[in-house]
């Protein structure tokens, strides 16, 4: 297994592509919620994955302050392996990366509800009530870091 850290524009035909069908067949297609994947944010963020045998396994993308939120931002985390400890291993890959790029000292992310333990286990702490994005419920997190680690205390 192997980590790429890359900007839009480094990202090849064949990872862009690869990124974008393992979204849709998760988000999209394996969720029932048609809504628009190609968001305009994807030109603007920092794109984390890992590959194994040549095909992206695990995915997630940081945006720095102002482009999702005032606070440096994680979304569309994703494993094609669930519950092997992948999803843990990429989170922890991003929250350092967000920290060593964009300075982040608090990262904000819109989980969705059922999620909510696999972040609080990285420090995340839920701010918001329960919304929905597409018939889908959410919540707002933040997790704030002290001395470049996650803060277990609010």
């Amino acid at each position: 297994m192997e980590l790429y850290i890359k900007k839009f524009t480094e990202l090849t035909l064949d990872e862009l592509y690869d990124i974008i069908k393992l979204r849709i067949d998760v988000f999209i297609v394996e969720q029932k919620c048609p809504y628009h994947e190609a968001d305009g944010i994807d030109k603007d963020a920092v794109h984390l994955f890992i590959k194994e045998e040549g095909k992206i396994i695990a995915y997630l993308r940081i945006m720095d302050r102002g482009i999702e939120s005032e606070y440096v931002s994680i979304g569309r985390v994703i494993a094609a392996k669930r519950r092997c400890g992948l999803g843990s291993k990429l989170l922890s890959e991003g929250i350092k990366t967000a920290q060593e790029l964009f300075g982040a000292d608090t990262i904000y992310l819109e989980a969705q509800t059922y999620a909510e333990p696999f972040y609080i286990k990285a420090g995340f702490k839920r701010v918001s009530d329960e919304f929905d994005i597409d018939g889908i419920p959410h919540i707002k997190m933040l997790l704030t870091i002290v001395n470049n680690l996650p803060s277990t205390t609010d």
